[in-house]
């Protein structure tokens, strides 16, 4: 095969042999090139040879927040892999893992009066990091003499991620447990938190039903996870900061550890360092991924307490049980703490607030069409919630041809940008985003009689339809 027919011929011989997230092995699966990218720019071309530049609205699933090709990371990455880009993690170490950690445990939500996040597991994934945080709540409360606290309270809505463990705390009914009977765990759900706007009155009754769900199964849990303040892959779903207090509140009367996963919500996403922050609370164990690496080198971690590490240190196992043959991978653990460094400039939060407000007005005209529900953003994250499931195949590719690429899931079309993004970057996401579901939602709605703006017919049904974000 020439160069120029595999060049042609690259989407053809991906299908052949290769399986994208959440999609069938299917001969017609739609995908698009990337030849190139820089900056928040993707250039793409699609099979029939077309190409587009396209602004970067997903931040490659939320973790491409400087933008491709940054020269700080690109920097690090050339200079690691001079001196040497893997060694095994048992029994050795080297400063990129040990300044990553040290960067990490600076940087985590601290609180007076309360025991900081002091120790540090790299993970490969987030799905990993999750596993690894619910398998040391599991020790924590084995070493204190609690071994029957197997399960998890986690919160309806929720995704953690899609590995075993991961997928048995994500929404029990928008999740995987159908599709998986009898190998998930069968943990604890307590009702969604109350939309962002709720009133207080309406956030104490949720708390109040959490509390009492927790009392009546607190024999048999080990720890509660949730994604604190937006539930990501579950909705786009903004909660109030209260609700983390209050989820601190009950942990601590019963004995739990409390686990937040910020793996989609860290560094900065939401308009605080971290999605606790909104909240001042620090939980005993923490999450993080996605965008720790600029989106350069799939890595995570899992941070807890002393106090957890002591107890499974000193527990019958003598040591937390987990260990990735990647784990602390020098090349990325180096990339992570230059995309770190740029975080700890702190020109992060005028970009998430820059970039917040722009996302709210831009997206406000999208709220005339009817076939919207509603629209709102927090920090730099701004959603379109259609009232029925999205077409994803056809609003990617009218977004496209507007000059921006999304990734449409459940009834939502929605946007992390780099926060890098200027002015007329967002403008055009925007614009992009609203012109895409009023070319596909809006005209099929016309078709079938038409709806007026935020009508009750599809008001609060449930829209059928799921799909995450690889973690």
């Amino acid at each position: 095969m020439t160069p120029a027919s595999q060049q042609t011929d690259l989407i053809q011989r991906d299908r052949a042999r290769l399986w994208h997230p959440y999609a069938p092995a299917a001969a017609d699966l739609p995908l698009w090139e990337v030849e190139a990218a820089g900056g928040v720019r993707l250039r793409l071309r699609g099979e029939d040879g077309t190409r587009h530049e396209v602004i970067d609205a997903m931040c490659s699933w939320w973790s491409v927040i400087h933008g491709y090709r940054h020269p700080a990371l690109d920097a690090a990455a050339s200079g690691q892999l001079a001196k040497f880009s893997h060694v095994m993690f048992g029994g050795l170490t080297h400063a990129p893992a040990v300044e990553l950690a040290e960067r990490l445990v600076d940087m985590a939500p601290a609180a007076p009066g309360r025991p900081g996040l002091e120790r540090v597991f790299l993970a490969d994934s987030g799905s990993v990091a999750v596993e690894v945080a619910l398998k040391l709540a599991v020790q924590f409360q084995t070493a204190a003499g609690r071994p029957r606290r197997q399960r998890f309270l986690s919160l309806r809505g929720g995704y953690h991620g899609d590995t075993f463990a991961a997928m048995g705390v994500c929404d029990p009914v928008d999740g995987m447990h159908s599709a998986f009977p009898g190998l998930l765990a069968g943990n604890v759900f307590a009702p969604r938190p109350p939309a962002a706007s709720a009133t207080p009155e309406t956030v104490q009754a949720w708390a109040s039903g959490v509390a009492e769900l927790a009392a009546a199964h607190s024999g048999e849990l080990a720890a509660i996870i949730v994604e604190p303040v937006l539930q990501g892959a579950g909705g786009m779903h903004a909660y109030p900061a209260e609700c983390l207090a209050a989820l601190r509140q009950v942990a601590d009367r019963h004995g739990l550890l409390l686990i937040f996963d910020e793996i989609a919500t860290g560094f900065g996403r939401t308009g605080e360092l971290f999605a606790a922050d909104h909240a001042g609370v620090v939980p005993d164990i923490m999450c993080v991924g996605k965008a720790l690496t600029g989106g350069y080198l799939t890595l995570a971690a899992m941070l807890c307490t002393a106090e957890v590490a002591a107890a499974v240190s000193g527990g019958q196992a003598g040591a937390l049980l987990h260990g990735p043959t990647f784990m602390g991978n020098p090349l990325a653990c180096a990339v992570a703490n230059a995309s770190l460094g740029i975080i700890e400039t702190g020109t992060w939060r005028i970009d998430v607030g820059r970039i917040g407000n722009s996302l709210a007005s831009g997206l406000a005209p999208a709220m005339e069409l009817g076939a919207v529900r509603d629209v709102r953003t927090i920090g730099a994250v701004g959603v379109i919630e259609l009232h029925d499931a999205v077409d994803v195949t056809a609003v990617t590719a009218a977004a496209i041809r507007h000059g921006v690429w999304v990734r449409p899931f459940r009834n939502l079309v929605y946007t992390m940008p780099p926060y890098i993004s200027t002015a007329a970057d967002i403008a055009q996401i925007t614009e992009g985003m609203t012109a895409a579901v009023a070319e596909v939602h809006e005209a099929r709605l016309r078709e079938a009689g038409g709806r007026e703006a935020g009508g009750p017919e599809l008001r609060g049904q449930r829209v059928p339809v799921r799909a995450g974000s690889a973690s």
